[in-house]
């Protein structure tokens, strides 16, 4: 079949072992329009159907060019060096196999690029859940307005004076003039290297391109939890993943001091503070012993090492951790709520710095303004026809006293769901170190007619004669536990409400409406879960 006449961009799609999805990645990339020119597919030695399903989509449309490697690479980034040498277009994209290009990215992005002159032009992603399709927005703060993004519309030449550009990691989401790519040598590590996005944008921002972005939809990251094989990003509970991860930040690091970009290179030193280290602390309560040990040292001997300029660089909470992690004598995390319960909590979003509290006040608290405060909300549940929640705010060497505590607003917001939040409010009442407050929900309220509901609890605490407000996230207190049971909310009408504690200590009510809805959702289980109750 004869080729037809080349549009301007290039689509680089990267496969393995992924006939069942490859087919919606390129038909997304060849829906974009006469401005793709080809859609360059790479499958790394595919043990499965990819290589018959490739040659398939080829003989379907000329503007797919197949290449199949083989030998396999064990990583993401030589087939897509590969996708990127092969390319014969002016601009290119990186698109993986089990994701898509929602429609109009290619013209979201092409005539910024052409209009600005730019090297790479970039553009929202979001991480869509599937089945259930709850998305999710990447890096908002860059390129969500409605989260404070400021980035779209801007046009950068290198990100010296805009650091935070550093915590878009993600290479798919940009269209790249590929004359710039090649004329800097620009590429990913090659062979069996995870997370080589960390390595290639690194290179990419320390080559000083011109930059314009732009908040319009460009990628749709498909998040597989349930997966026979997961992603990499979602193999956490793997310590080589951690180690992996460190390695490719550590590359980052190396490559932005290379380049001298050093304020750079400790602006990526805070980010992995605020950023990686939390993710993985936050699941720490899920793992193994050996595990956390195990990760504890690995990660005591990189943080250990970072400069002293990086780590003032990020948030006051992420600067505690570290000194925790660090501290002399600290080569193995305190067992408990004293230890490595307070390191998990101060990673919680937001971060609560968790009682007891002793005299002095720990350092750069008071660099913190009050919406930035670790305030400790805890509460107390008790499911009935009405579900009472009684709630504590903990001072926190006395600066909250300093603000005089008047109310707190109960905001129950239901995972997944667009539809508004179940809010609240009570006066608090001072009780010697703190105050108390309590509410009761309506039971029926958090029912979603046969549905599983998954409600997420966080307070918000009102001062006296001022308009400055201080969120959290409201955790179980010391107690309370976690509970299940069957409550009757009207003649025939039995809810079955489950009172949950994560690992972090976050307190979520689950429930579901009904017998036959509790069946749907947890299956076989109904009889047992209400002979518990």
């Amino acid at each position: 079949m004869e080729k037809p006449q080349t549009g301007p961009v290039t689509v680089v799609v990267i496969a393995y072992n992924d006939a069942e999805h490859l087919p919606d990645a390129v038909r997304s990339a060849l829906d974009q329009g006469d401005a793709v020119g080809e859609v360059v597919v790479v499958d790394d030695c595919s043990t499965d159907g990819t290589a018959a399903v490739l040659a398939e989509l080829a003989a379907a449309d000329p503007r797919v060019t197949p290449i199949v490697r083989q030998t396999n690479s064990g990583g993401c980034g030589t087939p897509r060096n590969d996708g990127a040498a092969a390319a014969s277009t002016p601009y290119l994209m990186f698109l993986d196999s089990d994701d898509v290009l929602p429609p109009g990215a290619v013209d979201a992005l092409l005539p910024l690029a052409e209009k600005h002159r730019a090297d790479v032009t970039a553009g929202r992603c979001v991480r869509r859940e599937l089945p259930g399709g709850r998305e999710t927005g990447w890096a908002p703060q860059l390129y969500d307005p409605a989260a404070g993004a400021t980035l779209p519309g801007s046009v950068l030449t290198g990100i010296k004076d805009h650091p935070e550009v550093l915590w878009d990691t993600l290479s798919v989401n940009k269209l790249y003039r590929t004359s710039f790519l090649r004329d800097h040598a620009l590429a990913f590590p090659d062979g069996a290297f995870h997370y080589e996005d960390f390595v290639f944008t690194a290179r990419l921002y320390a080559a000083r391109p011109r930059l314009v972005y732009t908040d319009a939809l460009v990628y749709v990251w498909h998040v597989r939890r349930q997966a026979g094989r997961l992603s990499i990003s979602l193999r956490r509970a793997d310590l080589s993943n951690w180690r992996h991860r460190i390695a490719a930040h550590r590359g980052v690091v190396d490559t932005l001091r290379d380049a001298g970009e050093y304020d750079l290179a400790e602006a990526a030193q805070a980010k992995f503070l605020d950023y990686d280290l939390p993710m993985y602390v936050r699941e720490l309560p899920q793992r193994p012993p050996q595990y956390v040990a195990d990760w504890w040292r690995v990660t005591r001997d990189y943080v250990g090492g970072f400069d002293r300029e990086g780590v003032a660089l990020a948030a006051v909470p992420s600067r505690w951790a570290a000194r925790a992690l660090t501290a002399p004598g600290a080569d193995q995390p305190e067992p408990g709520a004293a230890g490595l319960g307070r390191l998990v909590e101060l990673a919680a979003r937001p971060p609560r710095l968790i009682p007891p509290y002793g005299n002095v006040a720990p350092p750069e608290l008071d660099e913190l303004d009050t919406d930035k405060l670790p305030v400790t909300v805890d509460a107390r549940v008790q499911a009935g026809a009405s579900t009472r929640v009684a709630l504590r705010v903990h001072d926190l060497y006395g600066r909250l006293a300093t603000l005089h505590p008047v109310a707190i607003t109960l905001e129950v917001t239901e995972r997944g769901a667009a539809g508004p939040a179940v809010t609240m409010e009570t006066p608090l009442i001072s009780d010697g170190d703190g105050w108390t407050g309590e509410l009761r929900l309506r039971t029926a309220d958090l029912a979603r007619g046969g549905l599983l509901a998954v409600w997420h609890l966080r307070a918000e605490i009102r001062y006296a004669g001022t308009e400055l407000r201080t969120k959290a996230e409201v955790r179980a207190a010391d107690g309370q536990e976690a509970k299940r049971g069957a409550v009757l909310s009207a003649p025939g009408r039995v809810l079955l409400v489950q009172t949950h504690i994560t690992g972090g200590r976050a307190l979520i009510l689950r429930v579901a409406d009904g017998v036959q809805g509790a069946r749907r959702v947890v299956g076989g289980r109904i009889g047992r879960l209400l002979g518990r109750a």
